[in-house]
């Protein structure tokens, strides 16, 4: 198995708009992380860029790195046209996305905005996740299920990633992880401990045997908040929360916090209990980022993805 660190913005503004974006894009290739990941939010209060418009861009800048999307919401959106999107980006760069799915955020106004039913958001995912893939592998697809309706449809071009880009799929529940092992190439959740991330992984691969399927053991990601400082403690006074921290257990249960052994201790932990993909999502105020990136990539994040261990 392969470890590997990728990151994620926080909720910046972007003070200086699409060129604060691109300058965290060119660290980002700069500095040897993994990949770049964008969240997905239709309706928010906060700068939350479109993730595949955005990621096209990225595409367009960028000639290693790779992209992923942690995760897009599958039900507010016509699975036709995303496969269309995902793989016209995909063919731009070379096959360097990653496209990580979902249900979706639990705002009702998403839905509402979409036109979808909340209640259907499990389905509508199911669905749209096997006709992606068709759409990607077929011509003259024709399908009639309860949600998508198609007569003839071929989609152009077609991914360049072999055999097919991996469709990861998040959330943290029992119902999520049997979604992976229905139907997903992986699993990239966020906001677990490493003792959940371990049920997680054994749960979905109890799953997996039952189903006959297989998912290859490096497909298991994770996404943690981090903040690098002189000590823990530090890094709990300064860090940023997330506004959908969960409420139930203590934010420093599911973040990466303190000096770069500390970091690295945290990131063994989800090791041990099977995880070896990971994107930190930045939990400091937008004009530390440059800093925090820097000190993270020279501490650890460079060796680690040059090696893939720890």
């Amino acid at each position: 198995m392969s470890v590997k660190i990728g990151i994620a913005p926080g909720n910046w503004a972007w003070s200086n708009g699409g060129e604060s974006f691109f300058e965290f894009v060119d660290q980002c290739e700069a500095q040897a992380w993994d990949s770049i990941w964008l969240s997905d939010r239709l309706v928010s209060d906060q700068m939350n860029l479109e993730p595949v418009t955005a990621l096209a861009a990225v595409a367009g800048r960028t000639r290693a790195l790779k992209f992923g999307t942690s995760v897009i919401a599958l039900a507010i959106r016509n699975p036709a046209l995303l496969a269309k999107e995902l793989a016209t980006v995909d063919y731009l760069s070379g096959g360097r996305f990653l496209p990580a799915v979902g249900l979706g955020g639990d705002d009702e106004r998403e839905y509402e905005a979409a036109g979808v039913q909340k209640s259907e958001r499990g389905a509508r995912t199911d669905e749209a996740i096997g006709l992606i893939r068709r759409l990607w592998t077929e011509d003259a697809v024709t399908h009639h299920g309860r949600f998508y309706h198609l007569t003839n449809v071929t989609v152009r071009p077609r991914p360049v990633f072999k055999p097919l880009p991996p469709m990861w799929i998040g959330g943290r529940t029992p119902a999520a992880w049997r979604r992976v092992a229905a139907v997903g190439d992986g699993w990239l959740t966020s906001s677990v401990t490493p003792e959940e991330a371990r049920e997680g992984v054994a749960a979905i691969k109890s799953d997996l045997s039952h189903n006959g399927r297989t998912i290859d053991d490096d497909h298991y990601g994770i996404i943690l908040p981090a903040y690098l400082a002189g000590s823990v403690q530090e890094a709990q006074e300064r860090s940023v929360r997330a506004r959908r921290s969960r409420p139930d257990i203590p934010f420093e249960a599911y973040a990466a916090l303190g000096a770069a052994q500390d970091i690295r201790s945290r990131l063994g932990e989800y090791v041990d209990a099977g995880v070896t993909k990971f994107v930190l999502r930045l939990a400091c105020p937008e004009p530390e980022w440059p800093q925090q990136m820097r000190a993270m990539s020279d501490q650890f994040v460079a060796s680690v993805n040059r090696s893939g261990t720890l």
